[in-house]
């Protein structure tokens, strides 16, 4: 806290001599009035901004606008909803006074990068919530970037156990397996389990131009993981005004981010290259927490000619920090606040002893004495000092997986349109864990911690006689589990205008991946050796001895081929938008086993038949007049079965026809805008998510083990939201919104199934008891208002209240099998978090250069809370009657703070 306070009042005075400066008229001001292009009134509450900065402002009652601009080189942007943007650029020269600007009534026009991407426009029949960069830069602060989506209706994002890059993501109720994330049109989700791990993009943050939370459907035309929607996001182009942007950050817990980015703007009205690289460090708050990263950004556009461009992308972030995996009990926490809930039973004291808030499971102290090296792969193979002399991490991260576009865009007439993204995205990293016989201390708080100086003392000088060597083996290492990868794809759409009124759409999306997984010796705690004889093609003893970086448990590589293709059509008048959609998808997996001999003592390989999946959307929008319309949309999904519902790599068995999961979703909106200064949105939705995949072990007749998939189980996730935004006056803004949800399983799952444990037929009954128990994991009701404040020029407040309620804690399916056991998972407290924060543009006499100083509380009371549950934990439950006593949580991070300085020139 002394170290926060120390930063604070730092900040304070940098800021109290900043507002010291006497404000001098500016060399470089652009002035304009925006008016209604067909009737000539003004248009109070337009968006005035600098292209790709944060730099910006809006229209007076009259439609006026007075904005400071550097000296060189700029393009205008000017919004305003109901008409078609205007941009305008402006050299050094170039007179600053624009007079009427009339705007054009119309559908918002997207970027060729927004259309490929299949980005949402208001006049479609579709929910989505737009974070503008401004947002991102001015919200994010540093953090996993999902958690800049908490202001959006129906979206929860938590940081889990804190570690950087660990966030997690819902979508109306669905996991980040079940949301789809795209980066300018290219589907980013995990190839095997549809997974997103926000490590791997860091620097996205400091990148993108925009984000679309798409709800429901969305009109994503490829086979994306969409059942709760889509996260699209959108990077800077590279066209954007010339300029160089320097930011240093601090914040709680030693964190320090600098980030530099250039852009050349537009050279010879042809070529244009933007740039960004980001260095990031911190411990973190729990133990062992650190971080240490790099993020890099690039995006390049060439205009060949006036019908043909290529843009390029780059985009990647190698780097390594300490997790926190494993949620605790709440008395583990803090005993204090397990006797504030009603429902915690106080005899659960004397089996969780109080570690502190700040407890990591995963961190365990170590005598610097010992210098072993610690192995890992990332850029290439490494042996390397541990982060600390003083402690070891059980669980660390590293990765690197860069992406790269390379889009083409050519306007083959006025009417065809032909677009193609080649992409590639590499990956390879990890993350360590124990294996073997580590030892563990089962007494401390009642759970296990390794106790690295008894393994330590333990392989030093253990000698195995089966081997003629004076060399120590190790009986518990510390190993990595990897994970390379390479992906290719190609997405290419072509765009016929039949008419003003009709346009259609054809595409195909191709993708093929390699996986390779493998766990390899990270450190060998003391000893020299680690004995190994799970491969059967190793054959000697020597073979056995598995040292620093060799293969360990498993070696394999999955395989996923792709290809899907669709058909798109929408017709578009004044008053109506019609949106029909199909698609189909069919992919087949491969697999190798590097360790296990098939019958004729090869490698064992299994590939699958082709998996068909489709899925069908349509909508229709009305537009009552130019501030008013209503949609409807639905579609239905047959979504692919995953790698890991085709294939279990660990155990080297294929599924026996995988079912597909059913998505049916309905949703009903209405969008109304009086001016700019007055925005309500409505949605009201009902997705239903049949056949979920359950698989059941089972033996078959010939002694092979099996996997029965038992279908029949359903969730319903129905719900209502609502987002506004209120501009009264132009020093104060208001932004909020909510969500009303009720999410639930619709029915009990019965099955029956033959399994030949014992050698003969037996049959067994299997019953999951979870009709009407609602689906955990994220709040059903939410609500948020943000108050935005600029009492003077250049300086601004923002305040944003969360509220979060009707959490019930998440809980695997599964283990609801006893018929006399219908308790709801328990349901976490209700809890409020303030944000606050603030910006300062520091008045100068050149506009060829800003400062800006800025600075972020989080959680700015100090709330304790609870953002993370899972019921009846067979870690941590105390008697498993579906109490607080019986969950293990994550609280919310306590009071932190992020600040820092821009420096644009």
């Amino acid at each position: 806290m002394k170290r926060i306070s120390s930063y604070i009042l730092s900040f304070s005075l940098i800021f109290a001599v900043a507002t010291s400066i006497a404000v001098a008229q500016n060399e470089n001001v652009v002035t304009g009035q925006v008016v209604d292009g067909d009737t000539n009134e003004p248009l109070p509450g337009a968006n005035v901004v600098i292209q790709g900065t944060s730099i910006g402002t809006t229209t007076d009652i009259e439609g006026n606008f007075s904005l400071p601009v550097p000296t060189k080189s700029i393009t205008l942007e000017i919004r305003f909803i109901g008409f078609k943007p205007y941009s305008i650029s402006l050299n050094s020269d170039d007179s600053k006074k624009l007079g009427k600007i009339n705007l054009e009534s119309g559908i918002e026009e997207l970027s060729t990068i927004e259309v490929v991407a299949s980005r949402i426009t208001r006049d479609q029949p579709f929910t989505y919530t737009e974070v503008a960069k401004k947002k991102i830069q001015e919200d994010l602060g540093s953090r996993d970037l999902p958690m800049v989506l908490n202001t959006a209706p129906s979206v929860y994002s938590t940081n889990q156990g804190g570690g950087s890059g660990d966030a997690r993501l819902t979508v109306r109720g669905f996991n980040n397996q079940n949301v789809g994330v795209m980066i300018n049109g290219v589907p980013v989700n995990d190839m095997e389990n549809g997974l997103v791990y926000w490590s791997n993009w860091d620097g996205l943050g400091d990148a993108a131009s925009s984000i679309q939370v798409q709800k429901g459907i969305s009109p994503v035309n490829l086979a994306v993981p969409s059942v709760g929607g889509t996260v699209n996001i959108i990077t800077d182009p590279a066209t954007r005004s010339e300029g160089t942007m320097i930011k240093q950050e601090v914040g709680s817990w030693n964190f320090s981010k600098t980030t530099i980015s250039h852009n050349t703007g537009l050279i010879n009205d042809k070529f244009a290259a933007s740039a960004t690289v980001v260095k990031k460090t911190g411990d973190g708050f729990a133990q062992g927490l650190y971080t240490d990263s790099w993020a890099y950004y690039m995006g390049l556009s060439y205009q060949i000619n006036d019908k043909n461009k290529i843009e390029g992308y780059v985009v990647g972030a190698p780097q390594t920090h300490g997790q926190n995996l494993y949620a605790q009990n709440i008395a583990r926490y803090s005993h204090d606040f397990a006797r504030s809930l009603d429902s915690y039973d106080p005899a659960a004291f004397n089996q969780y002893r109080e570690a502190g808030r700040d407890f990591n499971q995963n961190y365990g102290g170590v005598n610097p004495t010992y210098s072993g090296s610690q192995y890992y792969e990332m850029y290439k193979e490494r042996t390397t000092e541990r982060q600390s002399p003083y402690y070891i991490m059980e669980r660390e991260n590293f990765y690197h997986k860069p992406q790269v576009n390379l889009n083409y865009f050519m306007n083959i007439s006025e009417k065809l349109q032909w677009n193609t993204v080649l992409y590639w995205s590499g990956g390879k990293g990890g993350g360590s864990g124990t294996f073997g016989s580590v030892a563990t201390d089962y007494s401390f708080n009642g759970m296990g911690v390794r106790q690295w100086d008894d393994e330590i003392a333990q392989n030093t000088g253990n000698i195995d006689s089966t081997y003629s060597t004076s060399e120590y083996a190790s009986t518990g290492i510390m190993r990595n589990s990897v994970n390379q990868q390479d992906t290719y794809g190609a997405i290419t759409k072509l765009f016929y205008d039949v008419n003003e009124s009709l346009s259609v759409q054809i595409g195909l999306d191709a993708r093929t991946a390699s996986i390779y997984h493998w766990r390899e010796v990270r450190d060998l705690l003391g000893g020299d050796y680690y004995t190994f004889t799970g491969n059967d093609f190793d054959t000697s003893p020597n073979q056995y001895m598995k040292r620093l970086g060799d293969k360990i448990d498993y070696h394999n590589v999955n395989t996923v081929n792709w290809l899907g293709a669709y058909a798109q059509g929408q017709y578009q008048t004044e008053r109506v938008n019609i949106f029909l959609m199909g698609g189909y998808t069919g992919v087949k997996y491969d697999y190798t086993d590097f360790f296990t001999q098939d019958d004729n003592g090869n490698e064992l390989n299994i590939v699958t038949d082709n998996l068909p999946g489709y899925q069908v959307k349509a909508g229709f929008t009305y537009n009552f007049s130019r501030y008013f319309n209503a949609y409807v949309n639905g579609g239905y999904i047959s979504r692919n079965p995953i790698f890991d519902y085709a294939i279990d790599d660990g155990d080297g068995v294929a599924y026996d026809s995988p079912e597909n999961e059913k998505i049916t979703t309905f949703e009903f909106g209405a969008q109304y805008a009086f001016t700019n200064t007055f925005v309500i949105n409505a949605a009201f939705y009902n997705t239903s998510w049949a056949d979920r995949t359950i698989t059941r072990n089972v033996r078959q007749q010939n002694g092979d083990e099996d996997f029965l998939f038992i279908g029949g189980l359903e969730q319903i996730h129905t719900g209502l939201e609502l987002e506004a935004s209120f501009k009264p006056i132009k020093q104060l803004r208001f932004d909020a919104g909510a969500s009303f949800a009720n999410w639930y399983y619709a029915n009990d799952v019965s099955a029956t199934y033959t399994t030949y444990e014992d050698g003969s037929p037996v049959e067994e009954d299997f019953n999951l008891y979870i009709k009407d128990l609602k689906v955990g994991d994220a709040p059903q009701s939410q609500f948020f208002i943000t108050t935005e404040i600029n009492p003077i020029s250049n300086l601004s407040f923002k305040i944003d209240y969360r509220y979060y309620d009707r959490f019930y804690s998440n809980f695997d399916p599964l283990t609801r099998t006893d018929e006399t056991d219908r308790t709801q998972s328990w349901q976490v407290p209700s809890y409020s978090v303030v944000d606050f924060r603030t910006f300062f543009t520091i008045p100068m006499k050149t506009s060829d250069y800003s400062i800006q100083l800025f600075a972020s509380v989080f959680n700015l009371f100090d709330e304790v809370y609870i953002q993370d549950a899972t019921d009846n934990s067979r870690f941590n439950a105390f008697d498993g009657d579906h109490d607080a006593d019986d969950a293990e949580v994550f609280l919310g991070l306590p009071r932190n703070f992020n600040a820092g300085v821009t420096i644009r020139f």
